[in-house]
């Protein structure tokens, strides 16, 4: 899968509505191959990113879990190390 998509369940606060349509706009750019479709699927690309952002969304709604949830910042520095030992020199 894409690393530019994050997980998007259990936070406090919520994902919001911005978060989810980016990781629907990476899935789709991912999926098509495409950054930047051509203007012919310019409207099918961009359909395509709301869908996944609506379903995405129900998605999240829906999940139950009883773990705790996670601290945005907490989870920012771990993925900082994590980046600083897979890029260190």
């Amino acid at each position: 899968m894409c690393r530019n998509i994050r997980p998007l369940n259990n936070f406090e606060p919520p994902a919001s509505r911005d978060e989810v349509t980016a990781a629907a706009l990476q899935y789709v750019r991912k999926v098509s191959g495409t950054t930047k479709p051509s203007l012919a699927n310019q409207e099918a690309f961009d359909h395509a990113v709301r869908e996944i952002a609506h379903l995405t969304q129900h998605l999240l709604d829906d999940l139950v879990t009883t773990a705790p949830p996670k601290n945005r910042e907490v989870e920012a520095d771990k993925a900082r190390a994590r980046a600083a030992l897979r890029y260190a020199r």
